[in-house]
């Protein structure tokens, strides 16, 4: 008898313990900050020295970090298109940064199901707050077309260069800053703004119907520019600086551009820690409206450090040792900080080596969703790997492709990384090959040593890519 009552309890215990691990069954909403330029070493978590990220290491510690998430490629337009379609960028419909007339890029097309659709579809209330970069105001990619109730930010990505422009969108509304008009003054910063809105748009959820916040912030983008407040005097003084000469505000300034700097390092600086300040915020928001535990919120980025308007990568370590920055397609040009928090669901201070890539979003947000991911996608849902469970499924192998420079695919399989440089139209151009498990900063070339496997991953890229009329394998513009 006292063996049944000893067995019965234990049941009992181990249940509440799986339940007490288990997701709710109401849905989450999701919130999903993508910064902009930020490198894989550019936050407290993976090894700062130089800048505080208080509120992004608290989210880490909290949640999960994942040490080998990629972004889509590694250029913000293709990257972007990776992640809402689902889709790595030998597929995705956006494969390369294309501006086009009068303000805008590329229009992502309409036959493209996107993860905010799948969300609404799903029920959820949907918002995005930042840069666009997918399609004009009123072409077939406008956000509002592409799934997103409400819209608010730059829609051309070319503008986002100027932290104090002379207008921004409210969906389809021009909004005049008349603090800035004709990039004569900059008394209106426009990140400040764009957060204003995004947390009113958290004030005005109840907790009764879901909702997905797509935060695609434009820090630390060049240029190097910030308010001189509390948080910008922090950092001045502190590093030996060579100033920056640029194209400055004034009568005869251009829309796109990098002003001067004098403190390149210190306004950096100051960048990562006003964008650590937008998530404590958006953080704090959850808690103070009750909507903390029931939301999922992931902080990544959208490709590696870039170097433009004065920015210093090597100084701040901002690859994490990692070799290449923004346009390379090594390791430091796509792998990014990614760290996953939701209360009661995903274990505090853990870990994952999951292997994924932005196109495993789409199918791990439908998935938590209780909605069904479009079939054409390269994703797989991740959730298991949230759960801390040892059932995840893998990838075979990850792709990329970058349409800049002579074009470059690289492909990752396992420990083994390749990457192909001038690849446009040259399918037997030379694949270099690094063992990640004893060589992550890909420093030996060991394709001679291990031809097969080369000739192995060459292939797979010529499988991978699939033509676009749009986007030919060639040299796009770079933002």
């Amino acid at each position: 008898m006292k063996r049944y009552f000893f067995l019965a309890c234990m049941a009992g215990l181990l249940s509440s313990d799986l339940l007490a691990q288990a997701p709710e069954t109401a849905k989450p909403n999701i919130i999903f900050i993508l910064a902009d330029d930020l490198g894989y070493g550019d936050v407290g978590f993976n090894g700062q020295k130089y800048i505080k990220t208080p509120n992004i290491d608290q989210l880490a510690k909290e949640g999960m970090i994942f040490s080998q998430f990629y972004a889509g490629t590694s250029v913000c337009a293709p990257s972007r298109s990776s992640l809402l379609s689902g889709q790595h960028t030998g597929h995705t419909y956006i494969r390369g940064n294309k501006s086009v007339e009068p303000e805008g890029q590329q229009p992502i097309a309409d036959s493209v199901v996107t993860l905010a659709e799948v969300l609404k579809k799903a029920g959820y209330s949907t918002g995005a707050f930042g840069k666009w970069g997918l399609g004009p105001v009123g072409s077939e990619g406008d956000p509002n077309k592409q799934g997103f109730d409400k819209f608010y930010g730059y829609n051309c990505q070319g503008l986002a260069h100027r932290y104090y422009p002379d207008h921004l969108w409210n969906n389809s509304e021009k909004i005049t800053l008349k603090g800035n008009q004709d990039l004569l003054h900059n008394k209106e910063y426009a990140p400040d703004i764009i957060q204003k809105n995004a947390l009113s748009f958290i004030d005005a959820k109840n907790g009764k119907e879901p909702f997905f916040l797509f935060l695609p912030y434009i820090l630390p983008h060049a240029e190097l520019v910030v308010p001189d407040d509390s948080i910008f005097q922090y950092y001045k003084g502190k590093f030996n600086e060579k100033p920056f000469k640029g194209a400055d505000y004034g009568p005869n300034a251009k829309k796109e551009g990098y002003a001067s700097q004098e403190y390149p390092l210190a306004a950096f600086a100051a960048m990562v820690a006003r964008l650590d300040l937008y998530v404590g915020q958006v953080l704090e928001k959850l808690k103070e409206k009750g909507l903390d535990k029931n939301t999922l919120v992931i902080f990544t980025s959208d490709n590696g450090p870039h170097v433009e308007g004065g920015a210093d990568p090597v100084f701040f370590n901002s690859s994490g040792g990692f070799r290449g920055v923004k346009r390379d397609l090594y390791e430091g040009g796509v792998r990014e900080p990614f760290a996953a928090r939701w209360p009661g669901v995903i274990k505090p201070g853990s870990k994952s080596d999951y292997i994924g890539a932005f196109w495993d979003i789409l199918p791990t947000f439908a998935e938590l969703a209780q909605a069904k991911a479009p079939g054409n996608i390269d994703g797989i849902s991740f959730t298991d790997a949230l759960y801390g469970k040892n059932t995840q499924k893998k990838h075979d192998y990850l792709y990329w492709e970058f349409h800049e420079q002579g074009g470059r695919q690289a492909v990752r399989q396992g420990n083994w990384k390749a990457v192909r440089l001038k690849a446009a139209g040259n399918p037997d151009a030379p694949v270099e090959l690094y063992d990640l498990s004893k060589d992550p900063g890909e420093t030996k070339n060991v394709a001679s040593e291990f031809a097969q496997k080369a000739k192995e991953l060459g292939r797979i890229m010529n499988q991978a890519h699939v033509s676009s009329a749009i986007f030919p394998f060639g040299n796009m513009a770079s933002n």
